[in-house]
C-alpha cells in the first residue's frame, strides 16, 4: 500500500498533482465548491485516471495534525493486492434510511475475483439521513465478520446542506460504500469520546425515530434549555457542547447523541441517530484534556488491532462538537493521534455530523456522535 496526499488551498495544489498516477482510490474531503469547479475536477481526473473518487463536505478537513476550512484534502491510495468496489445510492430513492443501508449492503458483492469482502467504508449525507437506521440496515445484510466504519458529512456549524460525491456524482442525500476485498488487507479501528455525564437520568417518554419530543413527560427542548442557560440563545450550534448520553435497557454501554436541529413550535429536537422511547438519557460535558485523551486512546486501539502490521493510512473522523469545545486546541487531538501512529502513516479525514464504528471492544458497527473515530489500514503484499 502506497499513500500520497495533496492539498488544494489558496488557489493551488500542495504539492503539485502527479501525472497519471495509478492509485485505485481517492479520498477527497472538503469544499463542494472546489471539487465541482470544472478546472479542478479535470485536474484530478488527469492525475488519477484509474481511481474511484469518494468524499464529502466537512466541518473541517484533516491533513496530518492540521485542520482546515474551505479547502480540499485529496488522499491517493494505491493498493497492491486489495480489490475495491464502490457503490452509491441517494436517500431520496428510498422510503427510509434503513432501506437505503439494507439495499447498499445487499448490492455490495460478497467477493471479487475470489477475494472475500473484508471491510466497508461508509460516507453518508449528514442532514437527510438517519444514521442509526442507515447503520442498522447495513448490519442487517452484511456478514458479522465484515468491519464497517465511516462517517456522516458535515457543513461547518451551519447545519444547512451536506454533500457526498462519487466520481462525477455530487449531491445531497447521497450515501457511498467502498468495499475492500482479500486477505492482504489489515484494518484496525478505535473510537472514544472523552465526555462525562452529569445531572439526573431522564427517561425518553415520547419520540419518533431521531426526533425527541419528551423527557420524563416534559417538552424536551424546554428541559434542555433549562440546563443550557445562556447557551440556549445559540441553539442549535451550542448543543454540540452538551450532547446526550443514551443508554438502552438491553445494552451495557451507552452511546452519545448530538442535536442537528430544534423545533420551537412543538419543542422537539432532531438528533443524528435514533432516540428510542424507554431509553435513559443524560446531559454530557467535556474538558479539553478529556477529549484529547479520548483521541489518544482511540488511536491506541486502532493501531493495536492491526496486530503488529504498520499502519500506512489512518482515517480520522471526529465530531464537529469536539472541534467547537477544543477550539484553538483542536490540533492537540490530532497530535495525540500522530504520537501513537508512525511517521510513515498518512493521516486524513474530516470533522463530521456523526461517526460510524464498532465500540473499542466490539465488532458490531454503531453510530456515534462526539467521538474521535480512527480507522487504520495496512496491506500484506505476499498474503
Amino acid at each position: 500500500m502506497n499513500v500520497s496526499q495533496y492539498h488544494y488551498r489558496d488557489g493551488q495544489w500542495f504539492p503539485a498533482l502527479p501525472a497519471n498516477d495509478s492509485s485505485q482510490l481517492l479520498l477527497a474531503f472538503g469544499s463542494r465548491q472546489i471539487i465541482k469547479f470544472p478546472f479542478i475536477s479535470q485536474q484530478i481526473k488527469n492525475a488519477f485516471s484509474h481511481a474511484q473518487l469518494i468524499g464529502c463536505t466537512t466541518s473541517g478537513e484533516i491533513s496530518s495534525t492540521e485542520v482546515y476550512d474551505n479547502s480540499l484534502v485529496l488522499t491517493a491510495v494505491n493498493l497492491a493486492n486489495t480489490p475495491i468496489q464502490v457503490i452509491n445510492t441517494n436517500i431520496n430513492h428510498h422510503q427510509s434510511s434503513f432501506e437505503a443501508g439494507l439495499t447498499l449492503a445487499k448490492e455490495l458483492p460478497a467477493s471479487l475475483h475470489e477475494d472475500v469482502l473484508r471491510y466497508a467504508l461508509v460516507i453518508s449525507d449528514g442532514q437527510l439521513v438517519n444514521g442509526t437506521e442507515l447503520v442498522s440496515g447495513i448490519n442487517e445484510a452484511l456478514p458479522r465478520d465484515v468491519l464497517v466504519t465511516g462517517g456522516l458529512a458535515g457543513d461547518a456549524e451551519r447545519f444547512s446542506k451536506t454533500v457526498v460525491w462519487h466520481n462525477e456524482q455530487c449531491a445531497s442525500g447521497m450515501i457511498v460504500v467502498c468495499g475492500f476485498y482479500g486477505n492482504a488487507l489489515r484494518v484496525g479501528h478505535g473510537t472514544l469520546g472523552g465526555w462525562s455525564a452529569f445531572g439526573p437520568n431522564r427517561i425518553i417518554t415520547r419520540s419518533k425515530g431521531n426526533i425527541l419530543y419528551e423527557l420524563d413527560g416534559q417538552p424536551a427542548l424546554d428541559l434542555y434549555k433549562n440546563y443550557l442557560g445562556d447557551y440556549s440563545a445559540e441553539l442549535p450550534s451550542s448543543a454540540l457542547r452538551f450532547p446526550l448520553s443514551l443508554q438502552l435497557a438491553e445494552e451495557s454501554e451507552s452511546v452519545v447523541r448530538t442535536i442537528l436541529s430544534i423545533n420551537e413550535d412543538d419543542k422537539s429536537m432532531v438528533f443524528a441517530g435514533d432516540m428510542p422511547e424507554g431509553a435513559s438519557a443524560k446531559l454530557m460535558k467535556a474538558s479539553n484534556n478529556s477529549l484529547i485523551d479520548g483521541a489518544s486512546i482511540a488511536a491506541v486501539g486502532a493501531v493495536e488491532k492491526l496486530q503488529s502490521a504498520e499502519a500506512r493510512l489512518a482515517l480520522l473522523i471526529s465530531c464537529v462538537g469536539r472541534r467547537l469545545v477544543l477550539n484553538q486546541r483542536t490540533y492537540e487531538e490530532l497530535e495525540a493521534v500522530n504520537d501513537v501512529t508512525s511517521d510513515d502513516c498518512v493521516k486524513c479525514g474530516f470533522y463530521s455530523y456523526g461517526e460510524i464504528s464498532p465500540l473499542l471492544k466490539g465488532n458490531h458497527c454503531r453510530l456515534h456522535n462526539q467521538t474521535m473515530t480512527i480507522t487504520t489500514f495496512s496491506e500484506i503484499v505476499d498474503a
